[in-house]
């Protein structure tokens, strides 16, 4: 199945009396969309509504023509490649076995399968782990394998929830390259505290605050949105100036 986009209209959640997203729409196209927002602006639950962890209350969200809550989950998650906050490994099983059984499980067997495994075990640096038991790993090793987890079947759409935690500025740097090529044949959504890990990755921003899309636009168009706090201010760059006017506009 071709996907072109994912389309997301008038997402609206609560938990309980607390409302958590207010009618968000927005789409994305095949690349990199960084999602930004400060604690509580509801990135998170968006990522969990679009991987199928939390049932949709109203709105809808489609992957081509398979639409949640209409089209079976089993579908929509063979799609997907999903790094919530907080994953479980299996800690007693080796780097190895965790990653190929991550890839088997969304259908990928014999030599594709081992391919596919030491490529992103290369990629994240743990090929020298690699029957390691995954309880033994440092965090920043830990977060690397919840990622190859997520990504070793090059999934057609990618959903990364704060994926640089842990990780330190090389190790970022590697990732946004994976996260690049990725991109380049499917949909990629990453939510991050740090604005650098946008900058030559991501080809659109979406900004949340307390619930409300605040901002969807290019990279550039963020950075223009900030030119004048940026002079100001004195901020480190233009996507943190655009990024900090946007959110007080907002308000």
């Amino acid at each position: 199945m071709k996907i072109d986009s994912v389309q997301v209209r008038d997402l609206t959640h609560s938990y309980g009396r607390r409302p958590a997203l207010k009618s968000v729409s927005f789409s994305l196209p095949i690349g990199v969309t960084g999602l930004l927002g400060p604690n509580g602006a509801g990135k998170s639950t968006i990522m969990k509504l679009m991987a199928t962890a939390l049932p949709v209350q109203a709105g809808s969200i489609s992957y081509g023509d398979l639409v949640l809550g209409k089209s079976p989950v089993r579908d929509v998650r063979r799609l997907l490649g999903y790094l919530p906050q907080r994953f479980s490994i299996m800690g007693t099983s080796t780097v190895i076995r965790n990653v190929s059984y991550a890839a088997w499980a969304h259908g990928m067997k014999g030599k594709e399968l081992s391919d596919a495994v030491e490529y992103v075990l290369e990629v994240f640096d743990l090929s020298d782990r690699a029957k390691s038991r995954a309880v033994s790993l440092s965090g920043g090793m830990r977060q690397r394998l919840g990622l190859a987890c997520a990504l070793v079947h090059t999934p057609r759409i990618a959903i990364l929830d704060e994926p640089t935690v842990g990780l330190d500025p090389v190790q970022r740097s590697e990732l946004r390259r994976c996260i690049s090529r990725i991109g380049q044949r499917s949909s990629v959504l990453i939510s991050t505290h740090l604005v650098e890990d946008l900058v030559g990755v991501a080809e659109q921003v979406l900004v949340m605050n307390e619930g409300i899309l605040c901002f969807a636009g290019s990279v550039v168009e963020l950075a223009q949105a900030g030119v004048s706090r940026e002079r100001a201010e004195g901020l480190s760059s233009g996507l943190e100036a655009g990024y900090t006017a946007v959110l007080g506009a907002s308000r």
